[in-house]
């Protein structure tokens, strides 16, 4: 297993449309085990292959404070359903989320409270999660990393506002930036 650099935001892989998997062999159990460990060790609860330099649609996830699914898996080749959000004013402190590609910020946005993920896993079975509250945010966060967005993204103003100044001042937005779990001390 190997712990994978985490690109920030700017680089190329992260605003494109993942594309499908299709060889199932072990290079692909090899990626899955090396995003795991990434994401262990970054820490997060989730991470797509995009976000490694991959654009392929798979992403992991681990989140144990749920009963609605596998605390910890994997989703290839992913379909989400979601549905309406809400439209009461959004909460700063219990709807902010943060972002391994960008690191250390965090900002509120209004997510849907319930999806259905329908996927296959490492040996292309088919299986389907439906998941409420932050579960259901982890997926949509990691399904919007295989369709080329960021949480940040999707953020209405003065919280816009306050992602692009952070990405100026960190000096992101530029092709080829990254940063190793473990090595560079920062944190989504």
């Amino acid at each position: 297993m190997a712990v994978l650099p985490i690109c920030i935001s700017g680089n190329p892989v992260l605003h494109n449309i993942a594309e499908p998997v299709t060889k199932f062999d072990d290079d692909l159990k090899q990626l899955v085990e090396d995003m795991y460990e990434t994401m262990d060790l970054a820490p997060g609860v989730g991470l797509a292959a995009p976000q490694v330099g991959i654009g392929k649609r798979i992403f992991v996830w681990s989140y144990d404070d749920q009963d609605e699914g596998p605390a910890r898996g994997v989703a290839i080749n992913p379909v989400l359903w979601i549905t309406p959000p809400t439209v009461e004013e959004l909460d700063d402190e219990l709807e902010s989320e943060g972002c391994l590609s960008f690191p250390g910020e965090r900002f509120p946005l209004r997510r849907s409270e319930r999806i259905r993920l329908e996927a296959v896993d490492l040996d292309n079975k088919p299986f389907t999660i439906e998941a409420s509250g932050w579960f259901a945010r982890v997926f949509q966060h990691e399904y919007d990393h295989l369709n080329g967005l960021l949480y940040v993204d999707r953020l209405v103003h003065p919280h816009s506002r306050a992602a692009h100044k952070a990405q100026r001042k960190n000096g992101w937005g530029k092709p080829d930036l990254a940063w190793m779990p473990g090595v560079d001390n920062l944190e989504g």
